[in-house]
C-alpha cells in the first residue's frame, strides 16, 4: 500500500518549528507498518526536516491562482502521488475539490480543528460534498466529529466514513518522587487559551506558596499579557522534546482554554508524564484524559481553588498524577495501529465510554436454563434485566448450560465448546463490553482474545471472600485468577475488609428487580410471623443426607426462645427447600424474615436473599456486624447484636403491627430505589469504563 500525505500549505515539518499537525504525522508515520511506503509532502523554508521521507514542494506562485491551488497542483504532478493507493490530507478540506478532479483513488481527510471554522467545511453544502467524495473522515476528537455533523440529516450520513483518532504521545518511565513543585502553562499566551486567567491566578498562588514556582512556555505576537513574579518563568517557544522532558518534573499542568479546543495536546502530553491536569473542559479537552480536574467556572477564583486543593492535599495530588499516568494509553504505536486499521478498512473500537451511548454487551454467566424455571429468581437475571432496562443491546450466554450440552468424547468437561461458542459470539456481535458472572470456565486464553480486541471486560462475584467465611481460599483464588486481567471486579463484600489485594475491585449490593420483587407484605396481616429459607446448594435443589449447616444451631435456638412465634423455615430440620413459584408463595405468607448468611459476618456481605426479603416488603433482621446500618436506618431494617437481641425484636414487632409494617415499607422503598438492578448495572458500567460516576450511589463514600 503506497500512501501520500499532504500537509497544510506552509506547515513546518521541521525539528525547530514543528506544530501539532507535523508532530502527529511524523510520530504516527514512524510506528506505521507502511512507513516504507509513505511519503510526506509539504512546503517550508527550513531544511531541518523531521524525517527523510519528507519532500518539499517548491513552486512559483501565479498572479491569477491562489497559493493553495498552486501548492496542490504541484503536489499532484509528482509520480509517487499519482501511483498512490491513498492520499491523506491533513486539516485542509478546501484541497479536496482540487484533488478530486485528478485523483480517483482513496481519499482520507484528517480534521485537527473545528470543521465549522475551516474553508471547505463551513457550510452544510460543503460538508455534503466531502461526504460524497471522501472515503474516510478522521477527527481528532468526538467533539470535532459532532461539529461536522451539526445540521446534517442522519439519513445523509454514511456512518462508516467517520472515525475518531486522537493525537498521541510516547509514554516513558516517570519517577513520581522526583516531581517538583512546578505549575505549568503551555500554549499560545492569549486570552483564547486562558492565559489571562492563568496569569492572574498564578500570582496569587505563588504569593501564598513560597516553595512553588510556575513555568510558562509559548508566545503570542498579537496579544500582550504581562505577569511578573520572581518565581514565574516565561520561556517563550520551546521544542517538543524540551517540553516533554520538563513535564516529567512538573506536578500541576493548567490548560484553561476559553475557546472550544478540538482536542488539546498540552493536556495529553501532561498526562503522559504523570502531571495532575486542570482543564476548562471546553471542546474536546475532557477527551485527552479521564482524570483531569475540570473548572466549573472559567475564572481566576475557580482556578485558584483547584490549584489550592492539589497543593494542600498531597495525597489527592499524587493520586491525580498517578491516575493520569496509569490511564494514559494514547501512545504513538497504539494510535498508529488504529490508523493502519482504518487504511485497511478494519473496524476500530471507540476510545471512551459515553454513558448515553447504547452499548453492545455480552453477559456470560449461569442463567440456569436447564433447571426449567426453578432458579429463575437469581442475580444473573437481575443484572441482565438492569442492563437491558438501561437501553443496552445485551447478548446473554449461559456458560454452565453450554458446558452441560457441549460435553463430548473429545471434550469431557465441555469447556472447549464454551470457549469456541464465546469467541464466535464475540466475533459476530463485536461488543463494547463483556460482563462475566461467576464464569470460572472462561479461560485466560479467551480473556486474552477479548482484550486483544480492545473490548472492556469485568466480572461480578457473589460468593463470600472475607475472613472466616466458608470456602474462603477457594473463592479468593477464583476471584484473583481473573481480576488481574480485567478492567473491574464487583463483590457483594466490602473490598476493604479482605485480607488480600484484588485489582480494581468494588462493592455492589445485591440488586433487587421490580419485576421479581412484586410483593408488598407490609400491607397485610400474614398468617406466619417469621420466614427463613436455606439450601444445601441451589443446583442440588434438595437437602443432602449427612450435610450440616451451622446456621441450623442458631435457628433452632431462635425457635426455642420464641415459642409463641409462627415460624415458616425451610432447609432446616429435614424440611426441604423451596424454589421458584413455591418460594414466592411461601414468602408471601410471612411478615418478618431473617437474613443470615453462612460463616461469620463480614462487612457488607449478604447472600442475594436480602434483595428478596426487603424487596418484597418483609421486616428484615440482619446481624449488626454486617454494617448494613451504613445504608439503612433502624426505621428501615433491624440490626441485632446477638441471639437474645434478635429474640427481643421478634417479640416486639410481632406485637407492634403498625411499627413493623412501617419499617418493612420504608425498607422496601429504599432498597428498590437505591439498590435496584438499573442502578447497580449502571454503576458496573461506569466503573468498568472508568467514568465519572453519574449518580450519588448509596454505597459509595
Amino acid at each position: 500500500m503506497n500512501i501520500s500525505i499532504l500537509l497544510p500549505y506552509k506547515e513546518n515539518f521541521t525539528f525547530d518549528l514543528a506544530g501539532a499537525v507535523s508532530l502527529f504525522v511524523h510520530q504516527i508515520f514512524k510506528e506505521s507498518k507502511y512507513k516504507k511506503n509513505i511519503k510526506i509532502y509539504g512546503n517550508t523554508k527550513s531544511s531541518k526536516y523531521l524525517s527523510k521521507n519528507y519532500q518539499n514542494i517548491n513552486f512559483d506562485t501565479l498572479f491569477f491562482q491562489s497559493s493553495s491551488r498552486s501548492y496542490v497542483n504541484n503536489f499532484l504532478k509528482n509520480d509517487d502521488v499519482i501511483k498512490s493507493d491513498i492520499i491523506e490530507i491533513h486539516n485542509r478540506p478546501n484541497y479536496i475539490k482540487f484533488i478530486k478532479k485528478k485523483f480517483n483513488k482513496k481519499l482520507f481527510l484528517y480534521f485537527h480543528n473545528d470543521p465549522l471554522t475551516m474553508e471547505g467545511s463551513m457550510s452544510i453544502k460543503e460538508r455534503l460534498y466531502l461526504l460524497e467524495n471522501i472515503d474516510k473522515l478522521i477527527f481528532n476528537s468526538n467533539w470535532s466529529k459532532k461539529r461536522f455533523l451539526l445540521g446534517l440529516n442522519p439519513n445523509q450520513i454514511e456512518v462508516d466514513k467517520f472515525k475518531v483518532c486522537y493525537q498521541s504521545c510516547d509514554k516513558v518511565n516517570v519517577n513520581f518522587n522526583k516531581k517538583e513543585k512546578i505549575i505549568t502553562f503551555i500554549g499560545k499566551l492569549n486570552s483564547a487559551k486562558g492565559y489571562d486567567i492563568f496569569g492572574n491566578a498564578i500570582l496569587d498562588i505563588l504569593n501564598k506558596n513560597k516553595d512553588w514556582k510556575a513555568i510558562v512556555i509559548g508566545n503570542e505576537e498579537r496579544e500582550k499579557h504581562i505577569f511578573v513574579h520572581k518565581r514565574l518563568h516565561i520561556l517563550g517557544f520551546k521544542e517538543n522534546k524540551y517540553i516533554l522532558d520538563l513535564l516529567k518534573k512538573v506536578s500541576i499542568s493548567v490548560v484553561c482554554s476559553k475557546w472550544e479546543e478540538p482536542f488539546g495536546r498540552a493536556s495529553l502530553e501532561a498526562s503522559s508524564r504523570g502531571c495532575a491536569v486542570i482543564t476548562s473542559g471546553t471542546g474536546g479537552l475532557n477527551e485527552t484524559t479521564k482524570f483531569s480536574l475540570t473548572l466549573k467556572k472559567l475564572n481566576k477564583t475557580e482556578l485558584i481553588n483547584k490549584i489550592d486543593l492539589l497543593i494542600k492535599n498531597k495525597s489527592l495530588l499524587k493520586k491525580q498524577q498517578q491516575n493520569n499516568y496509569k490511564g494514559f494509553f494514547l501512545t504513538h504505536k497504539y494510535v498508529s495501529n488504529l490508523i493502519d486499521k482504518i487504511r485497511n478498512n478494519e473496524e476500530i473500537n471507540s476510545f471512551y465510554y459515553n454513558h448515553k451511548k447504547i452499548l453492545k454487551i455480552i453477559h456470560i454467566t449461569n442463567f440456569n436454563n436447564r433447571f426449567e424455571g426453578r432458579l429463575h429468581y437469581n442475580t444473573s437475571k437481575r443484572i441482565n434485566n438492569g442492563l437491558i432496562r438501561l437501553g443496552h443491546n445485551v447478548l446473554s450466554i449461559s456458560d454452565r448450560d453450554l458446558i452441560n450440552t457441549g460435553k463430548s468424547f473429545n471434550d469431557i468437561k465441555g469447556t472447549k465448546y464454551l470457549q469456541e461458542i464465546s469467541i464466535n459470539n464475540i466475533k459476530n456481535f463485536n461488543p463494547d463490553l463483556v460482563v462475566l458472572g461467576h464464569a470460572d470456565s472462561i479461560n485466560l486464553e479467551t480473556i486474552d482474545f477479548i482484550k486483544s480486541k480492545k473490548i472492556k471486560i469485568c466480572q461480578w462475584f457473589l460468593d463470600p471472600v472475607g475472613k472466616d467465611t466458608p470456602d474462603k481460599e477457594k473463592n479468593k483464588n477464583r476471584l484473583i485468577l481473573k481480576s488481574q486481567y480485567l478492567d473491574a471486579s464487583f463483590l457483594t463484600t466490602d473490598p476493604n475488609s479482605l485480607d488480600f489485594k484484588s485489582k480494581n475491585t468494588f462493592f455492589i449490593p445485591n440488586p433487587a428487580d421490580p419485576s421479581f420483587e412484586t410483593l408488598n407484605n407490609y400491607q397485610k396481616d400474614c398468617k406466619n410471623d417469621f420466614f427463613f429459607a436455606m439450601s444445601h446448594g441451589v443446583h442440588r435443589g434438595t437437602l443432602k443426607e449427612g450435610k450440616f449447616d451451622e446456621r441450623e444451631i442458631f435457628l433452632n435456638k431462635v425457635i426455642k426462645k420464641n415459642p409463641n412465634i409462627k415460624f415458616d423455615i425451610y432447609g432446616v430440620n429435614n424440611r426441604e427447600p423451596v424454589w421458584g413459584e413455591q418460594f414466592i408463595k411461601s414468602i408471601s405468607n410471612s411478615s418478618m424474615a431473617l437474613n443470615l448468611s453462612r460463616g461469620k459476618p463480614v462487612k457488607y456481605y449478604s447472600s442475594d436473599r436480602i434483595a428478596q426479603l426487603m424487596g418484597n416488603g418483609l421486616l428484615t433482621f440482619i446481624d449488626k456486624k454486617t454494617f448494613y446500618n451504613d445504608f439503612f436506618s433502624k426505621k428501615e431494617i433491624i440490626s441485632y447484636k446477638n441471639i437474645n437481641d434478635l429474640s427481643y425484636y421478634i417479640q416486639k414487632y410481632q406485637k407492634d403491627h403498625k411499627e413493623r409494617k412501617l419499617i418493612a415499607k420504608n425498607g422496601k422503598m429504599k432498597y428498590m430505589k437505591y439498590f435496584n438492578t438499573e442502578i447497580v448495572s449502571k454503576y458496573i458500567i461506569e466503573r468498568t469504563f472508568d467514568k465519572k460516576l453519574s449518580d450519588k450511589y448509596l454505597w459509595v463514600k
